[in-house]
């Protein structure tokens, strides 16, 4: 397996801020920077991208490819922003992120439909520079540099979000979002995996990531774990799950919330850490 030397990871958007100089929102975005190459991993909801990318001087002049961890809004957001800055490159992801994806939110006999996808069309990001490169399976993109692909939903108590929904035609389906996934880089300490959301669930994503990967101890792993809306006995067989798991360090975010991200940094000490916006993991 091939790995790299040298890892240096960014958050740019997050919900989080701790550094001040920074602007928070209700997104995520991580620049990756190998010795290979230059990427960046979801674009955020499109508030602080550019901005962020200036403060922390990470230049997305360097990007050498986008890479989408599926097809939510505040993953997608500021993809046309950061085209603005890249020109040309390519977007790497699954089939399903143009999906036209919503949250059916209920109060009593009350429904709300609140469209949750890509803000722009395909066409009109094409027009931009956006080579997509879309794809289901487990590939590399780059020299030790994976995505996960379609991550199999195999435990019991990783259920994901009932009110997701994708809409064909006139009806709303269940959204199992296939095009949920996480990237992973090979370095010389270890596997460090990068979640947008965790759809399918952060210990289904790392077992997956294991199969295709086997033998590989997991340096980090860090992103969002879509716990906020779960329930708590869910959450709580997740924290076991990964404090078992043995992974050198967790930098949780975004849609984890802030109670269970809390909660599993207690569990796992100084492996555990909050990757608010401006957080830099180095390997």
């Amino acid at each position: 397996m091939e790995k790299q030397r040298r890892l240096r990871l960014t958050v740019l958007c997050e919900n989080v801020v701790a550094n001040l100089r920074g602007i928070g929102e209700h997104g995520f975005a991580v620049f990756v920077e190998t010795e290979t190459g230059t990427y960046l991993f979801d674009t955020g909801v499109g508030i602080g991208i550019l901005r962020n990318s200036l403060t922390f001087s990470r230049d997305l002049r360097s990007v050498q490819k986008i890479l989408l961890s599926h097809g939510h809004y505040d993953h997608t957001g500021g993809l046309k922003d950061v085209l603005s800055v890249t020109g040309p490159v390519e977007v790497h992801g699954h089939p399903a992120i143009f999906d036209e994806k919503y949250a059916l939110e209920r109060a009593g006999e009350d429904m709300t439909v609140r469209f949750i996808g890509i803000p722009e069309r395909r066409e009109f990001l094409e027009a931009r520079g956006a080579d997509f490169r879309l794809a289901s399976g487990f590939r590399d993109i780059a020299k030790g540099v994976y995505l996960t692909g379609e991550i199999p939903r195999l435990s019991s108590f990783e259920t994901g979000d009932k009110r997701l929904a994708v809409r064909r035609g006139d009806t709303y389906d269940v959204d199992t979002l296939p095009d949920d996934g996480a990237l992973v880089i090979s370095t010389e300490s270890g596997l460090v995996v990068v979640l947008g959301c965790a759809h399918a669930g952060p210990v289904n994503t790392l077992e997956h990531i294991r199969k295709h990967l086997p033998g590989v101890p997991i340096r980090a792993v860090i992103g969002g774990t879509h716990w906020s809306i779960l329930p708590e006995d869910a959450v709580d067989l997740s924290i076991k799950a990964l404090v078992d798991m043995e992974i050198g360090t967790v930098g949780v975010c975004h849609c984890t919330g802030i109670t269970y991200a809390a909660r599993l940094i207690r569990e796992l000490g100084e492996r555990g850490f909050y990757a608010s916006v401006g957080t830099v993991f180095e390997v």
